[in-house]
């Protein structure tokens, strides 16, 4: 199967990104060259004058020498600290201890299975992009279950199964950053852009849902705009592809057993329940989740510092009474092993994480992260820009390194200590740069090979139609691709001119 992927890689544009993006070493090891990087420049860099003032200081910045004596163990000693105590490795791990019970127990596939069984043929294609998109919340689900099984409902409803697989592959990967579902994406994201922030501003916080609103709007417009594509280009252009996969190996629907329905119910009531006590619980005005002045979405309120740990409740409860209830948990043991099931999938993302953290921390004891900001945001003030358009640049400029780098947490961990800080010398919050990189970093998740599950989507498409390769899958998602660039690039300048807000406790401007 990979061979016969290999070979019908197309040539061209898409050929060349497949090409040199190959050459790129694993984002733990790009990390750990960035880090040496940092220490040589450090070490360069220390005997250079600079003029450029410093504002946390207000005197001429300076470059620490990392390769000193004293920086060198300083940096040995809190070798340790700096991955413990790097934000988003704690909020995505206790978060993913709550999804891995309600998907180890079939919480969430069930879920999703009774909602496309449900829906009426003409809505097929809106609810598998929107399916998609909620999926985001179980991290890898949408990909191992909502983008073939895509494929499965479109082949039953006598439409293209290619048709389907896009749409799904849409949602889930093109719309990854759209969604109206808190997932472990937020606190990953919220983690990095705090850590870059800090460059410059060392007391300044960033919410966990600092873009909710706009990820919430942004759904309806990925919905709408893939609903769109998939009717009126995608799916005309494959509708006359020959279908020709093995019957006997497609994928079947099923339709849910009797405990599933029974387990289904009795989750959605404990999760209904549980929202239903949060939202009285925060009405009286003497609110234990309130702050001290009686407000809700302050950075010191309660309510705003449990984020993780509701998302945590959130699928934890359901997906235990999901369990039980279906029979699929017949001990305390099985919801051990879903937790521990969860961070086996996290296990890469941690040795990630790791060289992450000690990047972030040389960056910024060394001050470059701070120099090249403040020299950046020097050159773009030259230029005279109007923000909006600054904003576009970095949309695009992340939808590009995208197509080599598929990791999100490696690309914004090697992104946010250059962008965040230099917007925030240009007057621009985290808040409205993280909402940017999300934009690009979504758009041209679907073009790319070098995503981690493009080839899997590939194999997807060769059940039907064996002769289906990276150019087929990438030619079809490309519309997606541009739409979504442009549309979601405008919609963002559009909510930022409107002012609407991105999120909880966020801002357009910094300070």
């Amino acid at each position: 199967m990979a061979k016969q992927q290999q070979n019908t890689a197309p040539g061209g544009f898409l050929s060349t990104v497949e090409r040199v993006g190959n050459k790129l070493p694993d984002p733990a090891v790009l990390f750990i060259a960035l880090l040496f990087i940092v220490w040589v420049l450090s070490w360069l860099l220390s005997y250079v004058s600079f003029d450029i003032i410093d504002p946390r200081s207000g005197e001429p910045i300076v470059i620490i020498n990392q390769l000193t004596g004293s920086a060198f163990t300083t940096f040995l000693m809190g070798l340790v600290n700096n991955f413990v105590t790097f934000g988003p490795v704690g909020t995505v791990l206790v978060a993913m201890l709550g999804i891995g019970v309600a998907e180890h127990s079939g919480f969430i596939t069930t879920a999703i299975r009774a909602l496309l069984n449900v829906t009426a043929e003409w809505l097929l294609t809106p609810m598998v992009i929107l399916v998609g998109i909620v999926s985001h919340s179980a991290v890898d689900a949408g990909y191992v279950l909502v983008i073939p099984l895509g494929g499965v409902i479109f082949y039953a409803a006598g439409r293209h199964p290619l048709a389907g697989i896009a749409a799904a592959f849409a949602g889930v990967s093109g719309g990854f950053s759209a969604n109206f579902v808190p997932s472990a994406l937020d606190p990953l994201l919220q983690g990095l852009t705090q850590g870059g922030a800090r460059l410059l501003d060392p007391a300044i916080e960033v919410n966990t849902l600092n873009n909710y609103f706009f990820t919430t709007a942004s759904s309806v417009l990925i919905v709408a705009l893939g609903w769109w594509i998939t009717d009126r280009i995608v799916e005309p252009r494959v509708r006359g592809t020959e279908i020709d996969g093995d019957a006997e190996d497609l994928p079947e629907v099923h339709d849910l057993k009797p405990e599933e329905r029974r387990g289904l119910r009795w989750a959605l009531i404990t999760m209904v329940l549980g929202l239903v006590v949060l939202v009285l619980t925060l009405i009286p005005d003497a609110s234990p989740w309130r702050d001290a002045g009686g407000n809700l979405a302050t950075f010191s309120a309660p309510i705003m510092r449990s984020i993780v740990a509701l998302i945590f409740f959130l699928f934890l409860l359901p997906g235990i009474v999901f369990g039980y209830v279906s029979g699929s948990f017949t001990s305390t043991k099985n919801i051990i092993e879903g937790m521990t099931h969860a961070m086996h999938s996290m296990a890469y993302y941690l040795v990630i994480m790791f060289f992450i953290a000690q990047f972030v921390v040389a960056f910024g004891a060394s001050n470059l992260g701070t120099l090249l900001a403040l020299e950046g945001a020097a050159g773009l003030k030259a230029l005279g820009m109007p923000p909006a358009i600054t904003i576009v640049g970095i949309i695009l400029l992340t939808g590009f390194v995208n197509l080599f780098i598929g990791s999100a947490s490696g690309k914004w961990g090697m992104l946010a200590p250059i962008f965040v800080p230099m917007l925030m010398s240009l007057g621009i919050s985290p808040d409205l740069t993280q909402a940017a990189y999300r934009v690009g970093d979504s758009s041209t998740n679907i073009i790319t090979p070098l995503m981690p599950y493009f080839p899997l989507v590939v194999v997807y498409c060769q059940r039907y139609v064996k002769n289906t390769g990276i150019g087929t899958l990438a030619a079809m998602m490309l519309p997606y691709s541009i739409s979504f660039l442009t549309a979601w690039t405008i919609f963002l300048l559009i909510y930022y001119a409107i002012g609407l807000p991105l999120g909880f406790a966020s801002s357009y401007t910094y300070p």
